[in-house]
C-alpha cells in the first residue's frame, strides 16, 4: 500500500476554490485570533469533558464508553459541506490502518444532521464513529464554537449554502477545526485548535503522539 498523501498537500488544492465570502471570513478569523477566542479549549494534560451524542444511525454514544477500547483521536469538523473537512476526513481514512495498528480510533463530531451526517460517515469509512452535535452544545463545552455573524451568513446564502439547513439550527455558530488525542481517562495528549478552517492537524503528527502514548514503558 502506498504512503498516504500528506494532509497539507490535500488542503493546498482547496485554496483555488471560489467563494465571495472568503474576504469577510478572513476578517472574522483575524478577530477570533485577536480575542484569543479558542483559549478555553482543552490543553495537553487537561481532562476533556465527557459527552453523549447520536451517531449516524441515531444510536447514542458516550465518549467515556468509546474510550474503554483504547485511545481516540477526537476531531471537531464543520461538516461535509466544507471541502477542507472532506479532505481532512479523507486523509484519516487513508491512515485508518496506521491508526488501528497504533491502537487508536477516530471519533468525528460535527453539527451536520440527517443525510449530511451519513455522507460524512461514508467518507470516514469503517472504524470511525461520526457523531451529531445538535446546536453545537459539545463544541461550546470544548470552547470551540463561535458566531459567524450576519454578513458571512448572508454571503453563505448568496452562494447557495444555508448553514441553518445543514445544521438544523439557526443559532449561526460554527465549530473551529480541532483535533485532540485522548487516553482512556480522557486526558489530552495532543491538541490542535485553529479558528482558521484552512489549517488542520496532520495525521502523521497525531499518529506519532499516539504511538508514544501506546508504546510499552
Amino acid at each position: 500500500m502506498k504512503n498516504p498523501v500528506p494532509l497539507a498537500s490535500r488542503l493546498a488544492a482547496c485554496r483555488s476554490l471560489p467563494g465571495t465570502w472568503l474576504e469577510s471570513y478572513d476578517a472574522l478569523i483575524e478577530r477570533l485570533r485577536a480575542s484569543d477566542a479558542m483559549a478555553g479549549a482543552p490543553r495537553v494534560g487537561a481532562v476533556a469533558p465527557d459527552f453523549a451524542l447520536p451517531d449516524a444511525s441515531g444510536r447514542l454514544r458516550r465518549l467515556s464508553d468509546l474510550l474503554a477500547d483504547g485511545p481516540v483521536v477526537l476531531s471537531f469538523n464543520r461538516g461535509s459541506w466544507c471541502p477542507y473537512c472532506e479532505e481532512e476526513i479523507g486523509a484519516w481514512a487513508e491512515n485508518r490502518d496506521a491508526l488501528i495498528a497504533a491502537g487508536g480510533r477516530l471519533i468525528i463530531v460535527t453539527p451536520e444532521t440527517g443525510g449530511r451526517l451519513a455522507g460524512l460517515a461514508q467518507i470516514a469509512g469503517d472504524g470511525a464513529v461520526v457523531l451529531c452535535d445538535p446546536d453545537l452544545g459539545v463544541a461550546l463545552r470544548y470552547g470551540l464554537a463561535f458566531p459567524v455573524g450576519p454578513v458571512v451568513l448572508q454571503q453563505f446564502r448568496d452562494g447557495g449554502f444555508d448553514l441553518a439547513e445543514a445544521y438544523g439550527t439557526a443559532n449561526g455558530l460554527l465549530p473551529a477545526p480541532a483535533t485532540f488525542l485522548l487516553d482512556r481517562a480522557r486526558q489530552v495528549h495532543f491538541t490542535f485548535v485553529d479558528p482558521d478552517f484552512h489549517h488542520r492537524a496532520e495525521p502523521a503528527e497525531v499518529l506519532c503522539a499516539l504511538s508514544s502514548l501506546t508504546r510499552p514503558a
